[in-house]
């Protein structure tokens, strides 16, 4: 089963708020903590993939119009 760059755009977006949240939840004293850090750093991931799959999914679009 394939997944459209759409799809995964809405996925890895979701992810990303998903361990974004975690990591704000998980603060207690400052953003130094390793778990912090750990979770801003999958979360910095997961947007990456997003903006990615979003623009590979206007490329798409474009070469389709053509």
């Amino acid at each position: 089963m394939r997944f459209s760059p759409l799809n995964m755009f809405f996925f890895y977006g979701t992810m990303g708020l998903l361990f974004l949240y975690l990591a704000i939840a998980s603060m207690e004293e400052s953003i130094w903590e390793w778990q912090t850090l750990l979770l801003m750093l999958i979360a910095t991931f997961d947007f990456g993939v997003a903006i990615r799959a979003y623009l590979l999914h206007k490329k798409l679009k474009n070469i389709d119009k053509k």
